[in-house]
Order: structure tokens, then C-alpha cells, then sequence
């Protein structure tokens, strides 16, 4: 993780293209709570269509995170991801509009030459990128097609090729809407389902009381009537607090639920699982060992994505980045319920070369500067800034404990009611 400066430690290459508006594109795609992995069947058609526009053998739709380029959907190449640094797509979220980066030959350029997809199978030489462009100029990815060959692109075919990448944009937005929306009716139906239980303590009671009154019709004693039309109004009253609670907050009760998780919800156990298909690949390719924990009773309690992906896959990355070859990475993942209140407690621990004081200081204070990985690896500065800015947009808590040479431990903590 970002430690102290040494000789293995060296300040960012100035020359590493990071959009001048990166934090901003970083939160945008936060914001979208994308799962990387569950978007090719959205999008293989338009991967296809791309591929046979500019007759090349492979197009891929690419989204760029802080350490790692997410291919969402791929045709030609079976690919899912790789560091940022070696992405050409890197280049074309830099755009300043919608036009594309072409590189006619990537095995002469000196940025590409030596990456393994010019050196090595598929050996690639053209690509041309359209950047995924949302609104203010922020580019979430880029859809490009690649070719082995010489390739020469008309101005038509590049035309279209950006038609094309406006509907990937378009679609992620959908996406993100339908997404949106079927969370609110599950929340709307938690309401209605709620209301239904709740109301009907208060208006049996009414209708018993009222049932009580009638058979007993000339026997009622004025003191007996008036008891019953206080509870009554208590009743009553009940309901209309309840019927104000409704309306100034439509938050779920907090509730334990035991059954299966939503579309847009996971568990502790999904989670764990989606966690190893995205992280295990990098940390595989580094010899690293990561171990994956998902701890009972509440393992199969549902709850929200929002956003616990990014901070997660933020803190893995970036412990693979700072873990050297050989290590090892815990992530722990929990859930605390206590008087129907539940927060979610996750850990990501690795025996890395830690960080000193003043870079814990710096990073729950929201600043760090990046530095190199262990091998290598180029930081971008952004990712654990990210963490920060969505664990308080969450409401929740960032706690971090190190010892240089002894590996570093982030926990965070997230309130779900």
C-alpha cells in the first residue's frame, strides 16, 4: 500500500496519462455501481456490430477504474481485464471529445511495443478507441476494435464507430436506471408490507372495541363507553404516527430478512464469491494468495450493493499492489446486528510493507499521494481518495492499522439502517 518513500519507493511517472478530471470520472463511474463481470449480455451485440464496421477480428467495451481496465464485453478476445498501465484505452479516455485515438502500428510505438498483447499471442498491431463519454466530458472507458494486420479506417466507418459508443453509453445509463428503479419498488414494497402488518394491531382493536360497544347496546355504563373511546383513540393515534413516520421516512425498518438477495442486492456470501472471480486473476498473476472470508450467522442476509464493490475492489487492488510476490491478503467480510440495527464490517488485511503514520493520516483525511507497488506496479493516486470519499458519502467509518515491514489493515464500517 502507499508507504514511505525509500529506494523501492518512487514518485509517480509524470508521464502516466490520468484525465485532468479523474477524481470526478472515478466518482461518476462509482456512482453507477456497475458489476464489471455481469454486463457482456447488454452489450455483445454492439461489441460484434463494432467488430464487423471496422473489420477487425477483436472489439472490446473497456471501463477504466483506478487500478484496472474491466473489459464489460468482448468479442474476438477472451479477455476480462488487465492493469491499467498496460491499456491502450488509457490513452483515449483522454480525449478532449468524442473522436477517436488510432494507432496505426502498436509494435513501433514506443508506449506498446513491449506489452504482451503486441509481444506475445494475439500480437496486436492496430486499434482505434471512441471514448464512453458522459455528460461534462467524463469518459467512463472506451469502446475499441483491434486488429492483428494493417488496418485502415474511413472517416465513415470511424462515424460510425462513435454512433456506436453513444449507445454504449446509453445503455450503461439504462442500465443504471433500471437498476434504480427496481430498488425503489422492492423498498416501496417493503413500505407496503410493513404498513400492512403494522395497521392491522391498531385497526383490529378499533373494530373490537366498536363490536364490543354494539352487542352490549343499553348495558354500557358511561364509564365503560368512555374507557373504550380512549382506547379507541389510542388506536388511532397510533395509526396516524405511523402514517407520519411513512411519510417524513420511506427507509426500510431494518429488519433482519432471511431470503435470497435481489438483482441489486448482494450477500455476504455472493459477495465473497463475486470478490474472488474479479480480484483472484490479479492476484494469481502476482503470486500472491488471496483468501476470501464470509463470516456467520448472517452470511445469507441480503442487503444494498451501493457502491461496497468499488470500495472493496479499491482496497484489494491496491493491496495486491502493495503485497510482494508470495503474500498473502485476508478479506473479511461481516455483518453486526444487534436490536434489529446492522452495520456491515469488512476488512481487507495483507502482509505487505505498510505504511507509516503520516500516510494513515493522510489517507483517512482523504489525500494520499500514490507510489509505486512492489513490482512495479504504477499508482495512480486515486483509489484509496475514492474509498474515502465513498465510505463518508455512505455514512460509514475508515479505520486503518499498519506496521511498516508487517502489512497494512483497512476496515470499514457501513450502517444499513
Amino acid at each position: 500500500m502507499t508507504q514511505e518513500k525509500s529506494p523501492q519507493s518512487i514518485d509517480l511517472d509524470l508521464t502516466t496519462p490520468i484525465p485532468e478530471n479523474e477524481m470526478d470520472r472515478l466518482l461518476a463511474l462509482s456512482e453507477l455501481d456497475l458489476d464489471y463481470l455481469e454486463l457482456n449480455d447488454s452489450f455483445k451485440d454492439l461489441t460484434k456490430l463494432a467488430a464487423k464496421v471496422a473489420g477487425t477480428s477483436i472489439s472490446l467495451i473497456n471501463l477504466i477504474d483506478s487500478f484496472t481496465q474491466w473489459s464489460a464485453s468482448s468479442f474476438g478476445l477472451d479477455i476480462q481485464q488487465m492493469p491499467r498501465e498496460d491499456s491502450v484505452c488509457q490513452y483515449t479516455i483522454l480525449q478532449e471529445n468524442i473522436d477517436g485515438f488510432e494507432i496505426k502500428d502498436l509494435s513501433v510505438d514506443e508506449r506498446f511495443k513491449d506489452k504482451f498483447y503486441v509481444t506475445d499471442a494475439p500480437k496486436l498491431k492496430y486499434y482505434y478507441g471512441v471514448p464512453l463519454k458522459l455528460e461534462n466530458n467524463i469518459a467512463l472507458g472506451a469502446l475499441c476494435v483491434i486488429h492483428d494486420g494493417e488496418k485502415n479506417l474511413s472517416a465513415e466507418k470511424k462515424e460510425m464507430l462513435e454512433i456506436i459508443a453513444g449507445e454504449v453509453v446509453n445503455r450503461i445509463k439504462i442500465h443504471h436506471a433500471i437498476s434504480s428503479l427496481k430498488r425503489k419498488v422492492q423498498e416501496t414494497n417493503s413500505i407496503k408490507n410493513r404498513v400492512a402488518h403494522d395497521i392491522r394491531g391498531p385497526i383490529g382493536g378499533i373494530i373490537g372495541l366498536a363490536e364490543i360497544i354494539q352487542m352490549q347496546g343499553d348495558k354500557n355504563k358511561l364509564e365503560e363507553v368512555l374507557s373504550f373511546i380512549s382506547l379507541i383513540q389510542k388506536s388511532g393515534k397510533s395509526i396516524l404516527e405511523l402514517a407520519d413516520e411513512i411519510l417524513s421516512n420511506s427507509a426500510d425498518s431494518g429488519e433482519v430478512i432471511h431470503r435470497s438477495p435481489k438483482e441489486h442486492e448482494f450477500s455476504l456470501s455472493t459477495l465473497k464469491t463475486k470478490l474472488k472471480d474479479m480480484y483472484n486473476p490479479q492476484a494469481i498473476s502476482k503470486k500472491v494468495e488471496l483468501e476470501v472470508k464470509a463470516n456467520p450467522p448472517f452470511e445469507e442476509i441480503p442487503f444494498p450493493k451501493n457502491k461496497i464493490l468499488q470500495i472493496l475492489g479499491n482496497l484489494i487492488s491496491n493491496a495486491i499492489k502493495f503485497t510482494p510476490t508470495h503474500g498473502k491478503i485476508e478479506v473479511l467480510l461481516d455483518m453486526e446486528v444487534l436490536d434489529q440495527i446492522r452495520k456491515l464490517v469488512f476488512k481487507v488485511k495483507d502482509n505487505g510493507v505498510g505504511i507509516d503514520q503520516t500516510k494513515i493520516e493522510e489517507i483517512q483525511a482523504g489525500g494520499t499521494n500514490s507510489s509505486m507497488g512492489t513490482s512495479g506496479e504504477k499508482g495512480f493516486g486515486f483509489g484509496l481518495n475514492l474509498v474515502h470519499h465513498l465510505v463518508n458519502s455512505l455514512k460509514g467509518k475508515l479505520n486503518v492499522k499498519s506496521e511498516l515491514g508487517k502489512g497494512t489493515e483497512f476496515e470499514f464500517i457501513l450502517p444499513l439502517d
